[in-house]
């Protein structure tokens, strides 16, 4: 998935407007303003279409976690250099407050099989062992998971 996509399922998931899209970056430490916002979600055949940078979407995923549980004291973390799946999957995990049970059950109900130790791996540090880079099928069903938990279509 590219970062353009994740930011439009967000969006669309929670039902949030420009003016609450450009408040959650200025929380995760950025000011965005309408147009840049707007380019982002235009579809890539449009000649405004602007391609999403990895630090612009790691300032909204730490803004959504802001937004969601409060600000922290000493204001908003610095984004990553790099964003990896794991990254993403971890900062929207803590931004809406899901156990790894939470996240266990999304992903049965979405349909996708996956066990507890895949999911405890895809949220290790890089450095241990046990750590399993996530990949991109797991993301976007994550992410399609959590549009089915919390916008639910009217035709279920």
């Amino acid at each position: 998935m590219n970062y353009n996509d994740i930011l439009k399922r967000i969006r669309y998931t929670f039902d949030y407007n420009d003016e609450t899209m450009m408040q959650i970056f200025l929380k995760g430490g950025e000011s965005v303003d309408r147009s840049t916002l707007s380019n982002w979600m235009k579809h890539e055949e449009d000649e405004a279409f602007e391609k999403m940078v990895a630090k612009r979407l790691t300032v909204f995923l730490n803004g959504l976690i802001a937004h969601t549980r409060g600000e922290r004291e000493g204001g908003s973390p610095k984004p990553e250099k790099y964003l990896t799946n794991n990254l993403i999957f971890k900062k929207l995990k803590i931004a809406l407050s899901l156990t790894t049970e939470d996240v266990l059950e999304m992903f049965i109900l979405s349909g996708k099989v996956i066990g507890m130790h895949e999911i405890t791996s895809f949220l290790r540090n890089p450095e241990k062992k046990q750590f399993q880079p996530m990949k991109d099928q797991y993301l976007r069903q994550f992410i399609y998971a959590i549009q089915d938990k919390y916008r639910p279509s009217e035709n279920k």
